[in-house]
């Protein structure tokens, strides 16, 4: 029997599954550190990690050479440096397709809550500090009729246009120089210069992978050229956003407001998103419901038969 590390808590059905194929160890890279971590392995086949994990360069070159597999419970994959296993001759793997709407579902609750002004809401209830409807109390704004600007031409991002066309928002999107076939089908209006596609975007939305290209993408410069008071969304990556510039903007009330799901350097995130009236903020949860995470489970294991098996 195949052993394999798991190096987070995985859903109990998940690792269930999991040590009915394989002979599993629970070691967490995270708690232990490298060095320690590297010691109590052993000569492991595979390695099933998760974001977080600190599996780059230095950690991956004193890997025993066992170790085959990196197997990601995740769609992305900044967390393992791509470079360094290839070199070692490691197979990577990821769960991709199986979260698009779960993560789509949380899109549009960001888009809700921000333009709504869930947060502020939230806390005067939770503060207790309602003192019952009042004519001026927590305004937010309509969703109907905002101009939603989609950057980034992909599954989820498709999934988030057809939730949102359904509150009435106008999409358009912006995807490089190319076209999507599928956004066009259902309506989604296409933007090829990036200042045009910014200045109509009343709510962006972030769907792009982290890249030398899209890393701070959202800096002053970019959030001078949308309209006033646009609110920002982000279920992508935490480093597509300069926090500093962000919460600046969200101070001034160039922003109106944020809604996020991911954050540089989280779980330790910028503690000025916990105090601000305007930023509607979630702990990474795009992805997290009981029957994604069940089907990403399955996608983890199928990945880890085959790399293994060689197929």
């Amino acid at each position: 029997m195949k052993h394999v590390i798991v190096t987070q808590d995985l859903p109990a059905d998940v690792l269930q599954a999991t040590a009915a194929r394989f002979q599993v160890s629970q070691i967490s890279l995270k708690a232990l550190g490298p060095e320690a971590f590297l010691k109590q392995i052993g000569e492991p086949d595979a390695l099933i990690v998760s974001p977080g994990d600190p599996v780059n360069a230095a950690l991956i070159a004193e890997l025993p050479e066992s170790v085959r597999v990196i197997s990601s419970y995740s769609v992305g994959l900044d967390h393992v440096d791509l470079a360094a296993a290839e070199a070692r001759g490691i197979t990577v793997t990821n769960t991709p397709d199986v979260l698009t709407d779960a993560t789509a579902d949380v899109a549009l609750l960001l888009i809700l809550g921000a333009l709504r002004g869930a947060a502020e809401a939230f806390r005067m209830i939770s503060e207790d500090r309602w003192t019952g409807w009042q004519p001026a109390q927590v305004f937010g704004r309509d969703v109907t009729g905002k101009r939603l600007g989609i950057y980034g031409a992909g599954r989820i991002g498709l999934a988030t246009v057809k939730r949102a066309q359904a509150f009435g928002m106008p999409v358009h999107y912006w995807s490089g120089r190319s076209r999507s076939a599928d956004f066009d089908a259902i309506g989604a209006e296409p933007v090829s210069d990036m200042d045009a596609f910014l200045s109509r975007c009343d709510v962006l939305s972030l769907h792009c992978p982290s890249t030398p290209t899209t890393r701070g993408l959202v800096n002053a410069a970019l959030i001078e050229k949308l309209p006033p008071r646009a609110v920002l969304i982000n279920t992508g990556r935490g480093d597509l956003v300069v926090d500093g510039d962000v919460i600046a903007a969200l101070k001034s009330c160039r922003l109106g407001a944020v809604g996020l799901d991911v954050f540089n350097g989280e779980p330790d995130i910028d503690p000025r998103y916990r105090t601000l009236s305007n930023a509607f903020v979630l702990p990474h949860i795009g992805s997290a419901t009981e029957e994604t995470r069940l089907a990403m489970g399955k996608v983890l294991l199928a990945n880890l038969h085959d790399a293994l098996s060689g197929t």
